[in-house]
């Protein structure tokens, strides 16, 4: 059953914000840390669209927020590095297996890195990009993971230090990073591209804003749409813009009918692309959504959410349903719901 507009489904366990949520390959959702009301969170759980219901499931050796979770090939799932409570970056990584419900320690990074980029390549290898690391910069060293080892390995050094920002993989593998926050302390509009073929980082059309806690999807024509974000002056933007991969250039399409940054972005099924929440430079989380149509490249509003939130997840189901789950609106929050 495809939904239309928005449904509370099952509230998880533990309030969070800044967690993790990846769709399984048995179509369920793993959700992981995060900080809740009383700090940050090493526990983990499932959410069962059958039965639209959330259980525990095994805990991280490592309490993690502004981290990042990948599936992997195998069905496993890799969490690298974050925040940890004794006020640090990490570099240590973990990987969930489905199939016993716990986590095991894999290979460390070479770097502790919080708010970077993990991507799958089409190689299977994970491609781990920038952050902040606890000396108080900015980094734009990148490494890889090797499932079939457990181990990283530096590669090509981005072109700008760069966090918050975003990676994308590309229809020709390629892996494309835009914006973010730099050292000198204002968001970039820079953006580049890594190639695995010969682990190297070449700069690409810079966009026409720069931003930082925006989104990137790509689109089934193989652009890439990036939404809002915050931008030079601090403000949330409504602007949006793609990426031709055929020109390495940016052109503007249309704006999001609200501001909004520390959102997310997700691909439906139909190719349109859902942007739900967000916060506005007003000083308040959003519970608005909108679609973006490629075939028009126009945004229109779609049903609300029943809460405002930002810096929470949105997963697109197997049955082509959002989860949208937790979240900050003043609080923490642990309810979910499905658009």
């Amino acid at each position: 059953m495809v939904l239309l507009g928005w449904l509370s489904t099952g509230s998880m366990n533990n309030a969070r914000y800044q967690h993790t949520a990846s769709v399984l390959t048995n179509g369920n959702v793993l959700v992981t840390g995060g900080s809740g009301n009383s700090g940050l969170l090493n526990s983990t759980e499932l959410y069962d669209p059958s039965t639209g219901t959330w259980t525990m499931t095994g805990s991280m050796n490592n309490q993690r927020y502004w981290h990042t979770a990948s599936v992997l090939t195998n069905g496993k799932v890799l969490v690298t590095g974050g925040w940890e409570s004794s006020g640090g970056s990490v570099n240590s990584t973990e990987l969930y297996d489905p199939s016993t419900g716990t986590w095991t320690m894999t290979g460390s990074m070479n770097n502790g890195r919080y708010g970077h980029t993990a991507s799958v390549l089409t190689n299977g290898k994970v491609l781990v990009t920038g952050g902040w690391r606890s000396s108080g910069d900015p980094i734009n060293s990148t490494e890889l993971y090797d499932p079939s080892t457990g181990t990283w390995t530096m590669t090509g050094s981005m072109n700008n230090q760069r966090y918050w920002h975003t990676a994308s993989v590309l229809t020709n593998g390629k892996v494309l990073v835009t914006g973010g926050w730099r050292s000198s302390g204002d968001p970039i509009n820079s953006t580049e591209l890594y190639d695995p073929s010969i682990g190297t980082w070449t700069m690409t059309g810079s966009m026409n804003n720069a931003r930082y806690l925006h989104t990137a999807s790509v689109l089934t024509n193989g652009k890439v749409l990036v939404t809002g974000g915050s931008g030079s002056s601090g403000d949330s933007i409504n602007s949006t813009e793609l990426y031709d991969p055929s020109t390495g250039t940016w052109t503007m399409t249309g704006s999001m009918n609200n501001e909004r940054y520390a959102h997310t972005a997700s691909v439906l099924t139909n190719g349109n692309v859902l942007v739900t929440g967000g916060w506005r430079r007003s000083g308040s989380s959003v519970n608005s959504t909108e679609l973006y149509d490629p075939s028009t490249v126009t945004w229109t509003m779609t049903g609300s959410m029943n809460n405002a939130r930002y810096q929470h997840t949105a997963s697109v189901l197997t049955n082509g349903n959002v989860l949208v789950t937790g979240g900050l609106n003043g609080i923490a929050l642990n309810n979910s719901e499905l658009y």
